[in-house]
């Protein structure tokens, strides 16, 4: 199990000013996996593991077709491309096995948080938040900006 996850962490940035924005830091609401066979992934955490797996959502506007398993304590979320221009059809053209492609954390403050990591020189992936698969605001951090690690901010 991941040690406090799920505790609260406070960011805060200094600026010249002072103390900077500060936004909370909550638990983390997914691990996605990319797979190349949404079907046989299904299969494999409902009837192999018996695990709660939903039913897939296509989600045209980030072009990936997604299925929860439920985990108690958090969630899996299963990724498969909706055509061959979705990132994660990028992804499993070089992972052929499909593999992790992301971890999300909630926090309690998505427009604090993307002003805060800016200033921090952290890169975001879009713009703006987007509305993600669970109806809220997401963004998404530059891999070679946090380790190496896509990760994804979720309002709370």
């Amino acid at each position: 199990m991941l040690p406090k996850m799920a505790r609260v962490l406070k960011v805060a940035a200094a600026s010249a000013a002072g103390a900077g924005p500060v936004w909370n830091l909550g638990r983390l609401n997914h691990v996605a996996i990319a797979v190349p066979d949404l079907e046989k992934a299904r299969a494999f955490y409902k009837n192999v593991l018996g695990a709660e797996v939903g039913e897939p959502v296509p989600l045209p506007e980030h072009g990936v077709s997604v299925v929860f398993v439920n985990l108690g304590n958090t969630k899996m979320e299963l990724l498969h491309p909706l055509g061959s221009d979705s990132p994660i059809a990028g992804f499993l053209k070089k992972n052929k096995a499909g593999g992790m492609h992301h971890v999300c954390i909630e926090v309690d403050n998505i427009n604090v948080a993307v002003m805060d990591l800016k200033e921090k020189k952290i890169r975001i992936l879009s713009e703006e938040p987007k509305i993600g698969a669970h109806g809220k605001p997401v963004i998404f951090l530059h891999p070679s900006d946090c380790g190496g690690v896509l990760v994804e901010l979720e309002q709370a």
